[in-house]
This record gives structure tokens, C-alpha cells and sequence, in this order.
């Protein structure tokens, strides 16, 4: 059987979302509004099946095919008649939910391989013996001719998703090297494109010139836009010595229907905005623009307060490689009016909180834009995974002039992140207890600090296309270094800097250099997003545990990192989280005090603040589950930052933190972590606040060389005494828990009436959710996936000799 990272235990957690009374409130009108939008996610969602493996929208169809035929329960009987046990046959339902809850065969929080927990041969004949293969025999074992091999296939390149010989993804056709996505990138900054809508195929023509294919999402393909912003950039350049044709009508079918869902939510909008905003989106996924998905955005932030929310597009890039290329997501959720108002007395604070901060002044935003910020309890989260949080739009245009908004899932946060004692790893049994009490009160409170103040503070300086600087030259004083923060080289410095210390305006494309950097995202240039792996996101970390310890941020700053900033770096918010000083989470000059804002006071703001500190340095350790030794690279950004933040605390001494290695009671290798509550202000503090200024610092000035090199040494994984991580590792792996599987429920429409429908929280019912999920046009898409895969099925190898009859 297959190594157990590779595999999905039959006991992983699966909980259902609840969002019954939230949906009962709505009007019908928000009913209808929120049903059409749902049903827009749903189908754009399917694209990330395109996004992932080449495999993946045949394993979808495969399985779409198997359950509309047969439910679960009655697809058992023929599994057992076929000779699988029960626990075999739990393995494939286990499996089945892990594509639909992943969209795809690869895990959305870490980018590993997953493959069924069951012979091979065993599955072959459940698959063609089932009432789905009697049907259509020939197309149902066409499907499972195509991706048979790879869907159980682990050699080395395809456990994960990657570039090159690194891995195996679809954003890149799969000759592309990291080499390709550098040159691409300089190509579309040139021609101010963003890579976020886009694919890179490589071919190589008669002469064996390179010769690339930038190929947008649309609705149109070639077809002749009038007064269409797009049209003139269709056409074929010249580059650096290679051949670049920007193309569209990636993924159009299933655009088309996003796009039909979208016109009819039209009819069920609040206001004026929220028209606006839809139609450009329209305009977006039709014409293949992201300028019209800005405006549509724009349009977005500017509706404060929606009893309805929703968001959709190309959003966050973690899964590209490149760290360019935006997944498909859409959510669709419902104001929790409780939580929001904790949340929108925390936002009053906001600008006292910031001047907390451990930097200078001038290293903060001038005007802080204050943001919308709700909890919501989702209805549909389309995608490869559920956040607990949001912080979006990620252009950072908008961001530092327009705002954004903050958003807690707190329907989310109930299920996804709870515990049970006897999975809990890695802890003294003392801490256990208050570790379960506290866990989820806490992470609301980091949710809240980390979406506040991880996302919304910090400065970028820049110098625009007209030469102004948006800080004081002659004033402006580096903290780490006492030297003004210079203006000298007007050449650029092989980063995108326009001079040295400040970030450019016009071209940041070799930040593209950074590991898992999503190139042009460089600090200060106008347009670009912020949604990169990056060293913020270990300051966002950073900065959820600096504040939770003081007056007046309980603790966030998130390990994503959205701050346009630079790859490899940390996470403030965490951090800054566990960092703040003074009296635990009061704030003496604010209008809402943090622990009335949450209900923590005296002894419970304490153990919150522990609490806090202890989930980040246990997250450290586990984090190694998600570090590839192999080619000495992270998967997951934000579990990199949180590691990064655990080597912090470890230097900082004097016992605050230890790690230490023993024997379990089931007599297999196990761990300790231990945290010094005492040693929290005196030690803790001050080491994660020197941290953090001098990651603000190095974003601020776009100090890329001085950023690698800080994290770098901090996220390197060795086997050096005393703790050994490497080592660690081994028993990290060995007693891991599996990140649970989200149920989401569906909406139907009857009549003029929405219905709810929920579903059970086990492998089954999600299964159900997803084989009702499309009752009208569930075998056309599963054409239209299969179809799509095999057009370009070409650029992998692995599927150049398709069955006859498929693709």
C-alpha cells in the first residue's frame, strides 16, 4: 500500500457546514440573489480541476458518473459482491470525497498526492461492474483506461504539485521550466498583462525556436469583440528571441455558465453597486479581463455591509508554482450580525492599534482605509479549500487606495479547527485541556487581529510614474540600519527597484527570482496583487502572537501573504498575534477594548493569550509535515511561516520554548513542546517585536536580497542538535492528523422558491452533495471537462497515447 502521506485515513474528520439559520433570515429576494451566485461558484469551481493535474477532471468524471448512477450506500452492496471489504470500500468513499472537497488529486493545503487506499485491481472492478459501466461501457471504461495509471501513480515527480522536474502542474504546459515562467513573466509586465487569468503552453517551432501561448480565461475565443479592451492584445510578439501569442477561451464553457448564473443574480441585487460590480465581472470572464474584475472589484468594496456577500474570480495564486496564477474561487455567505459587531468595534480600534505597532510612523500607511469587516456563515465556498478568513481584493492598487475588505467564516471556523483530545499531538497533558477550552475562542480572536491588522498595515514606499516618492526622503530613517533609506541608483537593481531601496513603479519582474513568488508583486507597483507565498506571511503570523500579549491586539497578522510583498518571508500577522506588549488584550486609548470586544478578561484573557502562543509554536512543529527534504523545499506558505516563527522563539532563549524528542505510551518516537507562559512578555515580546520591525522594514524598502536571506536561514530544515527537525520530521509524519473534509450544503430552486439541502458529515455525504450539485447539466459537464483536458492533452506526456474514444 501507498506511504501514508500519500493517502487519505479512513477516519479522517469530516464535519457539514451549518448555515440553516443565517439562510432562514434571508428574504426571498436575498434567497434567490444567493442561490444564483452559489450556483456561479459552483461552476467556476470546476475549472480548478483544470488547474490541477492532468488527471483530475478524468477522475472527476469518472467518479460524477459512478454516483449519479448509483448513491453510496447502493454502490456498496456491488462493491462488497466484487470482493472489497468494508474498510476497501470506505477507502474509495474516503477517496471519492477527497477529489470533490480538493477539487482534485492533489491536497490543497500542502500540494501533495493523494491515491486510493485499496488495490488497484479492486477498483477497477467496482468501476466496471457498476450500473454507470452497464449504461455506457464503452465511455465509463474509455474514463478509467485515461486515468488509471496516474491516478494511483507516485513516482517521484507527480507527489507533488510543482515545476519543472520539481512536480507536476497544469498552469504550465509540462516542458515548462522555471526559466520559461521567469521569461513569461518579463513578457507580460512588458505588455502590462496580468498572469492572473492565464496558462503557459511551450512549443517549439520547425527551427527549434521556442514558441509560447498566453492563454487568457474567456468566454470568447477568437471570435471579433467590438469596443473590446482585449482585442488589440490578441496577437502574436516578438520577445526576447522567442515567439509569444496571447490567446483566449480558456475554459469558456464553464465560463459561459458562470456567466449565466451572474446575469440572473443581476435581477436579485441589493443596489446599484452590487449591479455593477456583476456586470463587470460579466465583462471580465467574458472578455478575459482583469481590469474589468479591478472595477467589478472596486464596485465590491465599496458595498459595505451586504446581507448577502460574495466574491469570485482568479483570487489567490498559492497552487501556481510561479506563485502567479490565480485558482478559481467564488464564496457566497451570510452576515453573522453577532460576530460582526465584535468585529466592526475591533475595526474603531483600528488606528490606535496601529500606532502599537513596532516600527516607526513612517513606515505605516498614511490614512488608514477603513474596511468593511464581518463574520459570515458560508453557503458556498467554491475551490480547492475553505479558509477560516479572508482579506481580498489582493490587487494592490485597490488596496492601498480604494481599501479591502475582512472577512471571518464563522461557520468555518466552528468546525474546521476543533479538537479532539486523544488527536491532539505534541502537547504536555496539562496543556491539553486548556488547549481545547481556549483553541476555538482564540483563533476567532487571531482571525479578527490577523484580517485587521496582518493585511492592513504597512507601508510600500514607491515611486510612481511620474517620479514622486510617497515617503519623505530627507527624513525617512531606516531603524535597522540609522541611515536614511536611500534614493541613489536610478538603474534598476535586479529586483524591480527603481532605485535602491525603494520599489519601481514600472517593472518588478525579477522578484519573479524569489522562491515561490508570484512575480509582479513587487512593492509599490501599481496594479499588481498580493497573494504570493512570502516572507509577510511569517509576519503576519509574527504579529498575531506580538499582539495577543498586549494592550490592544489580541493577536493576527496572517501567514498568507498578501501584503505585496515578496515570497520567501514570514508571517507578521501570525506573529504579531503572539508579540504585543503592555497588559494582556486591553487597549487603554482605544474605543473598544480588545477583551470586551471578544468577552476575555482577567484569568481567561490570560489563558487566551497562552493559548495563542502555544497553537503557533505547536503549529511550527507540524509544519514539517509540509517540508520536502527531497529538494529542501516548502509546500505550504503559511505552514513555512509558522515554522519560521517556531525557530524565532527558539533562538530568543532562556527557555521560553523547547522541543523535545521522546517515546510515546504506544512505545513509537513522539515530541514535547513546551512554552513558558511566564517567559511570554519578557522574552517572547521583544524577540518577535525586533522580527517584525525588520521584516516591515525590508517590505517597506523592497529589500529582496536582505528578505531571502532572512528567511532563508530561518525556514532552513537541518538535523543540527538540539533539535534535530529533520529528525522531527519522521515524527511528525508518523502522527499526523489529516485536515478535515468540509460538507457544504446545495440550494435548489423550486418554483420561485430556494431550498436548502443538507447533507450528512461523513465521506458519503459529501459524495451526495456533490452528485446533486448539478441535476440538470451534470453529464454535459463532465463532456465539457473531458473534452477541455483532452484538447490540451498533448502538453503531458503522460497523456499523449489517450484511449481511443476519449479526448
Amino acid at each position: 500500500m501507498a506511504d501514508a502521506q500519500y493517502i487519505l485515513p479512513n477516519d479522517i474528520g469530516v464535519s457539514s457546514l451549518d448555515c440553516r439559520e443565517a439562510f432562514r433570515l434571508l428574504s426571498p429576494t436575498e434567497r434567490l440573489y444567493a442561490h444564483h451566485l452559489s450556483q456561479a461558484a459552483w461552476y467556476g469551481g470546476l475549472a480548478v480541476l483544470l488547474q490541477t493535474s492532468p488527471e483530475a477532471p478524468y477522475i472527476y468524471a469518472l467518479l460524477s458518473r459512478l454516483f449519479r448512477a448509483q448513491d453510496p450506500d447502493q454502490l456498496r452492496q456491488h462493491a462488497l459482491a466484487e470482493g472489497l471489504t468494508e474498510e476497501e470500500y470506505q477507502a474509495f468513499l474516503v477517496y471519492a470525497a477527497g477529489i470533490y472537497s480538493n477539487m482534485g488529486n492533489y491536497k490543497s493545503f500542502g500540494d501533495t498526492k493523494f491515491v486510493p487506499n485499496l488495490p488497484k485491481e479492486k477498483l477497477e472492478r467496482v468501476i466496471l461492474g457498476s450500473k454507470a459501466a452497464q449504461k455506457h461501457p464503452e465511455e465509463v471504461r474509455s474514463l478509467w483506461q485515461t486515468c488509471e495509471e496516474l491516478m494511483f501513480s507516485l513516482e517521484p515527480r507527480l507527489r507533488h504539485l510543482g515545476l519543472g522536474k520539481e512536480g507536476i502542474t497544469t498552469y504550465f504546459s509540462g516542458n515548462c521550466t522555471m526559466e520559461d515562467a521567469k521569461l513569461a513573466q518579463d513578457f507580460l509586465d512588458s505588455q502590462n498583462l496580468s498572469a492572473y487569468n492565464t496558462r503557459l503552453f511551450k512549443d517549439v517551432d520547425q527551427e527549434g525556436k521556442p514558441r509560447y501561448e498566453v492563454r487568457l480565461a474567456s468566454v470568447l475565443g477568437t471570435e471579433p469583440a467590438l469596443h473590446s479592451e482585449m482585442a488589440s492584445r490578441l496577437k502574436s510578439y516578438e520577445f526576447r528571441g522567442s515567439r509569444f501569442q496571447v490567446t483566449r477561451g480558456d475554459y469558456a464553457p464553464i465560463l459561459q455558465k458562470v456567466v449565466e448564473q451572474l446575469e440572473k443574480a443581476k435581477a436579485y441585487a441589493a443596489n446599484s453597486r452590487q449591479e455593477q460590480m456583476l456586470a463587470q465581472y460579466v465583462e471580465s470572464f467574458t472578455q478575459g479581463s482583469i481590469e474589468a474584475h479591478k472595477r467589478g472589484s472596486r464596485f465590491w468594496i465599496q458595498d459595505k455591509g451586504p446581507i448577502v456577500e460574495s466574491y469570485i474570480g482568479f483570487i489567490e495564486s498559492y497552487r501556481d508554482p510561479f506563485g502567479s496564477r490565480g485558482e478559481f474561487e467564488g464564496f457566497v455567505a451570510m452576515v453573522n450580525k453577532a460576530m460582526s459587531a465584535k468585529f466592526e468595534c475591533l475595526v474603531a480600534s483600528a488606528e490606535q492599534l496601529l500606532k502599537e505597532l513596532p516600527w516607526p510612523p513612517a513606515f505605516e500607511k498614511d490614512k488608514f482605509l477603513t474596511p468593511d469587516f464581518t463574520s459570515l456563515d458560508v453557503l458556498t465556498f467554491s475551490g480547492s479549500g475553505i479558509p477560516a478568513g479572508i482579506n481580498i481584493p489582493n490587487y494592490d492598487d485597490l488596496r492601498q487606495t480604494e481599501g479591502f475588505k475582512n472577512v471571518s467564516l464563522g461557520n468555518v471556523l466552528a468546525v474546521a479547527y476543533a479538537t479532539q483530545r486523544e488527536k491532539l499531538t505534541f502537547l504536555e497533558e496539562d496543556d491539553k485541556d486548556l488547549y481545547i477550552r481556549w483553541k476555538g475562542p482564540s483563533f476567532d480572536v487571531q482571525v479578527g487581529l490577523h484580517e485587521l491588522l496582518g493585511h492592513g498595515s504597512g507601508k510600500l514606499f514607491v515611486q510612481d510614474e511620474k517620479g514622486a516618492f510617497n515617503f519623505d526622503q530627507e527624513t525617512v530613517i531606516n531603524p535597522e540600519t540609522g541611515e536614511q533609506v536611500r534614493a541613489a541608483s536610478a538603474e534598476p537593481q535586479g529586483a524591480g527597484l527603481g532605485m535602491a531601496g525603494v520599489a519601481a513603479a514600472p517593472k518588478p519582474a525579477s522578484w519573479a527570482s524569489l522562491p515561490r513568488f508570484r512575480a509582479g508583486t513587487g512593492a509599490g507597483r501599481p496594479g499588481t496583487a498580493s497573494s504570493a507565498p512570502s516572507p509577510l506571511a511569517t509576519k503576519n503570523a509574527g504579529l498575531k502572537a506580538w499582539a495577543s500579549t498586549s494592550a490592544s491586539t489580541p493577536k493576527c497578522w496572517s501567514m498568507s501573504t498578501r501584503h505585496g510583498g515578496w515570497a520567501p518571508c514570514v508571517d507578521r500577522g501570525r506573529a504579531g498575534g503572539v508579540s504585543r506588549p503592555r497588559q494582556p488584550l486591553t487597549a487603554p486609548a482605544t474605543p473598544c477594548p480588545s477583551p470586551r470586544i471578544f468577552g476575555f478578561e482577567g484569568a481567561d484573557a490570560e489563558d487566551v493569550i497562552y493559548v495563542n502562543w502555544l497553537n503557533m509554536v505547536r503549529a511550527g512543529l507540524l509544519a514539517l509535515e509540509f517540508y520536502t527534504p527531497e529538494t529542501s523545499s516548502w509546500r505550504q506558505a503559511h505552514m513555512q511561516a509558522r515554522f519560521v516563527i517556531l525557530r524565532v522563539l527558539l533562538e530568543a532563549g532562556e527557555g521560553l520554548v523547547t522541543v523535545t524528542p521522546t517515546t510515546g505510551t504506544d512505545g513509537r518516537p513522539d515530541a514535547r513542546v513546551r512554552l513558558d507562559r511566564n517567559k511570554i512578555r519578557p522574552v517572547g515580546k521583544p524577540a518577535l517585536e525586533r522580527f517584525l520591525r525588520r521584516l516591515q522594514v525590508l517590505k517597506s524598502t523592497g529589500d529582496v536580497a536582505g528578505g531571502r536571506a532572512l528567511y532563508e536561514g530561518y525556514a532552513a530544515v537541518t538535523d543540527a542538535p538540539p533539535e534535530r527537525f529533520l529528525t522531527l520530521r519522521d515524527t511528525v509524519l508518523l502522527r499526523k492528523e489529516s485536515r478535515k473534509l468540509i460538507v457544504q450544503p446545495n440550494t435548489r430552486l423550486e418554483g420561485s422558491e430556494v431550498q436548502l439541502l443538507e447533507y450528512e458529515a461523513s465521506a458519503a455525504g459529501l459524495i451526495r452533495s456533490f452528485s446533486e450539485r448539478f441535476p440538470e447539466d451534470g453529464p454535459e459537464l463532465e463532456e465539457i471537462l473531458t473534452q477541455l483536458a483532452g484538447a490540451d492533452a498533448r502538453f503531458w506526456k503522460f497523456f499523449s497515447e489517450a484511449p481511443s474514444g476519449q479526448a
